[in-house]
């Protein structure tokens, strides 16, 4: 971990931070891969903070000295979409680097927080639905590809992610 940044689980009072974060990111990274149509529906739907996810413990903040949030991300046990629930299966979630920050390994520490969290929890395996652009970013990770899915954000409109799995007992 870089001596300038703090890797620590998030509050409840992180929300207007991880919110910042999640609009800074979101807009400009994934705008390589993605149609402006459809970030211009997709943005708005995702670069929310949730507070129960911030509240859980189960979800982590890397920040620089000022107290700025330029990473975030973590895991439920509920899958984004719902359904039945898995003691073994966790579902990561929101992760996103300020992108003024990327390349600097702040993404892969709190991906490292996220698994070495799951894992103590008793978690076996790590479900993703990646964007696009962050396939790569995972598939370091030793995520590997399931399937193609898409979201849905409204009638007729889809998001295209990868669904990944990571094995957490390798």
């Amino acid at each position: 971990m870089a001596p300038t940044l703090t890797l620590r689980p998030a509050q409840p009072a992180d929300l207007a931070g991880v919110d910042r974060l999640l609009r800074r990111s979101y807009p400009r990274l994934l705008a390589a891969d993605y149609p402006p149509s459809t970030l211009v529906l997709a943005v708005p739907r995702f670069a929310r903070a949730q507070p129960r996810l911030l509240g859980s413990g189960r979800y982590f903040v890397a920040e620089d000295l000022q107290g700025r949030i330029l990473g975030a991300g973590g895991w439920s046990r509920q899958s984004p979409s719902g359904g039945p629930v898995s003691e073994l299966t966790g579902h990561v979630r929101h992760v996103a680097t300020d992108p003024d920050a990327t390349r600097r390994g702040i993404g892969r520490m709190v991906m490292e927080r996220v698994m070495d969290d799951a894992r103590r929890a008793g978690v076996r395996w790590l479900d993703c639905l990646s964007t696009r652009t962050a396939v790569p970013f995972y598939r370091a990770l030793g995520f590997r590809a399931v399937q193609p899915q898409e979201l849905s954000l409204g009638p007729g409109i889809g998001f295209p992610v990868m669904r990944m799995m990571r094995d957490l007992r390798a």
